[in-house]
């Protein structure tokens, strides 16, 4: 199955960092935090999706908190709209992209998920990122981070792809569930050559040992020792 879903309240790796790389252009790693550091629980989650043949990507991270609802939440509906968003991913990439960006919104904004929203506890922060031939599209509630690494968009000190937004999630206080939604969306044409995409929670940056909040510091170490070297670094919480 080309697929990974997971989330933290079922497995939430305190003190062990898991890395795994289910396809030779996926690698996800999962770590709960430390328990010396006052780590007793895991709330995030993610889900990711890929056609080694079709050659696209898709990936939801999330960063929930108070309770893990929210976070299985998004899990739920996205899992549940698994047959229509593959269609999507299979239409021509113009097509593809314009069409899931009114899916996403749609399913955000139907009366069905907003009403789920207020019997749940807690809220989280997303991103959802999907990659079909050069372009990249990204959806983005709250303060999850998409890096983009490229060796030309390195020299001019671009790397960040979203903006962190506080105060904007969705569960029980549901941006989706307000007058105006707010919420962040791009799209981004890849460079030639070896691209890499990095999601992140704020876990990875707010490591006082690693220094992780300047890309620069991700990209070099990327370039020295590879992927896993990075995700096998142990932050201060989850990543």
């Amino acid at each position: 199955m080309n697929e990974r879903c997971w989330l933290g309240e079922d497995a939430p790796f305190i003190d062990r960092v898991f890395v795994e790389s289910p396809a030779n252009r996926v690698t996800i790693g999962r770590f709960g935090g430390d328990s010396n550091e006052g780590q007793t629980k895991n709330e995030d989650g993610c889900l990711v999706w890929w056609d080694q043949d079709k050659d696209w990507e898709f990936a939801v991270l999330l960063d929930a908190h108070d309770t893990a609802q929210s976070a299985q939440l998004v899990l739920n509906y996205i899992k549940n709209a698994e047959d229509d968003l593959k269609d999507l991913f299979r239409m021509d990439t113009g097509q593809a992209f314009n069409e899931l960006e009114v899916y996403v919104l749609s399913m955000f904004k139907s009366e069905r998920f907003r009403n789920a929203c207020e019997t749940i506890q807690g809220e989280t922060s997303c991103v959802l990122v999907f990659r079909k031939d050069h372009y990249l599209w990204w959806f983005s509630v709250g303060d999850c981070i998409l890096h983009l690494y490229h060796d030309e968009l390195a020299e001019w000190g671009e790397f960040q792809q979203n903006h962190r937004s506080f105060y904007e999630w969705i569960g029980e206080n549901s941006t989706f569930n307000r007058s105006i939604p707010c919420y962040s969306t791009g799209r981004k044409e890849l460079r030639q050559g070896q691209n890499i995409i990095c999601l992140t929670t704020d876990g990875l940056l707010e490591s006082k040992q690693l220094s992780y909040q300047n890309p620069v510091l991700i990209f070099d170490r990327l370039r020295t020792n590879g992927i896993q070297a990075v995700v096998l670094s142990k932050p201060c919480s989850d990543f």
